[in-house]
């Protein structure tokens, strides 16, 4: 999934440093991803800890780390996988509003797409309101239709906007790909909960940061993976057909520092990582003043070519340096 502030291209250097500071052996460690987004960090932790403990708001995080975090047993998944994608369109909601031909003309999906993902989400839910399928059989179907939606939405990267245009790879039809994960013997933890609240109820060994940079708020840039997740009844609200949405206090400059505060002095972990790019509301000095207030304080820096939509017609990515903080303390 082309997400805002992904980790992929930097999980060989939080591995290395985290694994460097922490000294020993992973497998006896519990470790925190409280702001997991699309999971990826707590996934490629997930093979070598003890347990992974995964957070965030936003209800598309909640499915995909149900999937990839919390599922630790193999599933049988393919004759469900293939039904669905052999189902034929229903216009429901998703075509309706936010596909081409649809009655609001929001070129979110074409018209073929859109409509099939409504017969895709149906039938998923029906399966499990009539108890037909497994809950962790349930999260795996949800977060393998999030992830093909995604690769077929007509949009430059996130839901903020849609293109007037479909463009090739929208123009292609869905078909659902398994979410596959890695299976293993531990019994993992998945919350949707606000991360200062849920930090007093949590404890364990490596707490990894990854809060939000700016004033891009989340829930507004993914909120129709959030619509296809609840599939429910609302009335979109303007040109981009937005749902109420969350509004993290860490995108706002008046809050970030406070909030950031509270959150460490709560923590229950004795070792703490904060990534943070060189681009975010706090400052490097701030976050380590912050930290050194609470314990041992050091640093691991690596630049790298960020990727980032390019706004022109042709949406091709543009490479964008910038340096990637790893603040720690140890408690």
């Amino acid at each position: 999934m082309n997400y805002i502030g992904s980790k992929q291209r930097l999980l060989p250097f939080l591995h290395a440093s985290i694994t460097q500071v922490v000294q020993k052996d992973l497998k006896d460690c519990v470790f925190c991803d409280l702001f997991a987004g699309t999971g990826i960090v707590g996934r490629s932790f997930k093979p070598h800890c003890k347990n992974i403990i995964s957070n965030d708001l936003e209800y598309y995080s909640y499915i995909l780390n149900k999937n990839y975090i919390a599922n630790t047993q193999p599933l049988d998944y393919e004759e469900h996988l293939y039904f669905l994608n052999q189902l034929e369109g229903d216009k429901g909601f998703i075509f309706e509003e936010y596909s081409e031909n649809g009655k609001a003309n929001r070129m979110y999906f074409s018209a073929y797409n859109g409509a099939k993902i409504d017969a895709i989400r149906q039938q998923i839910e029906s399966w499990n309101v009539n108890r037909e399928i497994t809950q962790e059989l349930y999260w795996f179907l949800l977060a393998s239709l999030l992830e093909s939606a995604d690769k077929v939405a007509n949009t430059a990267s996130v839901y903020g906007a849609f293109l007037k245009n479909i463009k090739k790879t929208a123009q292609q039809n869905i078909v659902l790909s398994p979410a596959t994960f890695v299976p293993t013997s531990q019994e993992n933890t998945v919350y949707q909960k606000n991360s200062n609240t849920l930090i007093h109820e949590i404890s364990g060994d490596i707490l990894y940061l990854d809060p939000p940079y700016n004033a891009r708020q989340y829930g507004a840039n993914y909120h129709l993976l959030n619509t296809i997740g609840y599939y429910d009844t609302f009335i979109p609200a303007g040109k981009t057909g937005l749902r109420q949405y969350n509004k993290s206090l860490y995108c706002t400059s008046k809050e970030v520092e406070k909030q950031f505060a509270e959150l460490i002095q709560a923590a229950q972990f004795q070792y703490i990582f904060v990534s943070y790019n060189n681009e975010g509301l706090m400052s490097p000095t701030m976050i380590q003043s912050i930290l050194e207030n609470n314990g041992k304080y050091s640093l691991y820096t690596k630049d790298y070519q960020r990727f980032k939509a390019d706004k022109t017609e042709n949406r091709n990515h543009v490479a964008n340096s910038t340096t990637e903080y790893l603040h720690v303390l140890e408690k």
